[in-house]
């Protein structure tokens, strides 16, 4: 296993459990922080995927740029292009005023995060 793989692994479970808890809130749900969550924990499998297969990828946050990086890896990863691309603008969508997002658009993104969790978890061959 390469040397930071486990830390990329413990920084996107990060951003998945912050996204799981804001879901969960009873109070005041941080809907931008759903949908922010949701993009970077795919972004950081994404990267940690890359990572571990000894692909270089640039300083960017762009999931469909990373998809396309991991492709000679691993063709398949193209059939879940839609899920990426269903999380590709909230990196930075709802980061600054003049916008939010709301209940039902951070359902459906932490949705997606968790089908994406799942693929590229079994992609890294992580055990839960």
């Amino acid at each position: 296993m390469n040397a930071l793989l486990p830390e990329w692994i413990a920084k996107t479970e990060g951003d998945y459990a912050t996204a799981q808890r804001e879901m969960r809130a009873r109070q005041r749900t941080n809907y931008d922080a759903v949908c922010f969550h949701a993009q970077q924990m795919a972004e950081k499998y994404l990267k940690a995927f890359l990572y571990g297969n000894d692909v270089y990828f640039p300083k960017i946050h762009s999931l469909i740029e990373l998809l396309q990086l991991g492709l000679p890896v691993d063709p398949t990863l193209d059939m879940q292009r839609e899920l990426f691309e269903r999380l590709e603008d909230y990196a930075t969508k709802y980061r600054y005023p003049g916008t939010s997002a709301d209940r039902d658009e951070a359902r459906i993104a932490f949705r997606v995060a968790g089908k994406i969790r799942v693929i590229m978890r079994q992609k890294l061959d992580l055990n839960d």
